[in-house]
């Protein structure tokens, strides 16, 4: 089965599509709606998801869906187009080239999740010319328990948005990003953007993707401080990882300082309160993007990661012929080191990827039993995941349709 199909939607105006999208939980708050329309702005809903909100105009006119309804995450997702050469991984996606990889500059590896390879290489692109920023992520200047996108246009600033953000944040939204040089997006904003630019016939950024478990709540952010003793109006910085590798979640209100495991931070917090499009998500590699990037774990016999601190390691996966040039001189200029390894390598050390690929045509059923839309996948294999293990799908599917009957978030 590799095309999942859910009921059309009619064409009409831009509002209705955005709607019948959020309404059914498929909203990945991606921002790809206010990009197509200055009337839509993102907002966090009270669930603390991004979502997207018309803006009061008395004289809004009617705006085409086509656009939105071809490109929106919500609404389908085409497996991308293999280039000649490329391997691939049924969990990965097709690869041009694969490395375990960490960032030269010492300091910058030290601040990234992993390895510090995006970070370092928007630094490096930034410094070496004039070309324009590159759009990324950081905790927000006047809210600092908040997300916010960012333009990077000096090393300085790509060291402030080095780390992870396990939080909501629309990087499409981000003024001016579809024409930026390059953006460093989720795997559903690199799909999103991939298919609007496919679809206008112009080039689209450099897009740097992360191996991605997710969006979680805002809320979940807020009740983690509340548990470390901290009120969420008083924190004035914030960091869910970095600093070292796997590195710790850390918070301060300028008088006490508070951290908490990755492990018991993800694992018992944010990780737990997903929105529930990632909980149907065909792509947490960014395999529409250029280049990707995951952590390269220390694992145990079974592929799941060991959490001790060391220097950041991270897999990274050159998905076009552009990624694979940017990888190499990136090699050759000294940004970044880097050493081939296989995609199956990369595999065995992301067992949750794994996990929810082979049983995501199991999750999707059960949302259709119960009623509910889905996007459409398309070119994606889907049934390979039910064959290789049938006792995991069915469990999934069954918790699928149990939790299918709550509220879309």
């Amino acid at each position: 089965m590799g095309l999942v199909r859910s009921r059309r939607l009619a064409s009409g105006d831009l509002a209705s599509a955005i709607d019948r999208v959020v309404a059914d939980g498929n909203c990945a708050g991606c921002g790809l709606c206010a990009l197509l329309s200055g009337d839509v702005k993102m907002q966090l809903n009270s669930q603390g998801f991004l979502r997207p909100a018309l803006r009061p105009s008395a004289d809004r006119s009617p705006l085409s869906d086509a656009e939105f309804v071809a490109a929106c995450p919500g609404v389908q997702v085409s497996s991308p187009k293999r280039n000649p050469g490329a391997d691939s991984n049924a969990i990965l996606g097709r690869a041009l080239g694969a490395w375990q990889a960490w960032a030269c500059d010492e300091e910058i590896r030290f601040a990234g999740s992993s390895g510090g390879v995006l970070t370092a290489l928007a630094s490096w692109m930034v410094e070496s010319d004039q070309d324009g920023p590159v759009i990324g992520a950081q905790s927000d200047l006047d809210q600092p328990t908040r997300t916010a996108s960012v333009a990077i246009e000096s090393r300085g600033q790509a060291l402030r948005s080095a780390g992870s953000r396990y939080a909501p944040v629309a990087t499409l939204a981000f003024p001016g990003a579809a024409k930026s040089r390059a953006l460093i997006v989720k795997p559903c904003e690199a799909s999103a953007l991939r298919a609007l630019t496919d679809r206008r016939a112009e080039d689209a950024p450099l897009l740097l993707s992360f191996f991605c478990a997710g969006t979680p709540s805002q809320t979940s952010t807020d009740g983690l401080l509340r548990m470390l003793g901290l009120r969420t109006e008083d924190v004035t910085t914030l960091r869910y990882r970095g600093n070292g590798w796997p590195g710790r979640f850390t918070a301060s209100d300028g008088v006490t300082h508070v951290s908490e495991s990755y492990e018991a931070a993800w694992g018992k917090w944010l990780g737990r309160d997903l929105q529930d499009r990632c909980k149907i998500c065909v792509d947490g590699t960014g395999e529409h993007a250029d280049i990707s990037v995951g952590d390269y774990w220390k694992s145990d016999p079974y592929g799941y990661p060991e959490f001790s601190e060391a220097p950041g390691v991270s897999a990274v996966i050159a998905r076009t012929p552009r990624g694979l040039e940017v990888i190499r001189r990136a090699v050759q200029e000294g940004v970044i080191g880097a050493t081939p390894i296989s995609l199956n390598s990369i595999a065995r050390v992301q067992p949750l990827q794994k996990q929810r690929r082979r049983t995501l045509l199991a999750r999707v059923a059960g949302r259709l039993a119960r009623g509910r839309r889905v996007p459409r996948y398309i070119g994606y294999p889907l049934w390979r995941g039910l064959v290789a293990d049938p006792a995991r799908s069915a469990t999934a599917f069954l918790g699928s349709i149990r939790r299918s009957g709550g509220r879309p978030t």
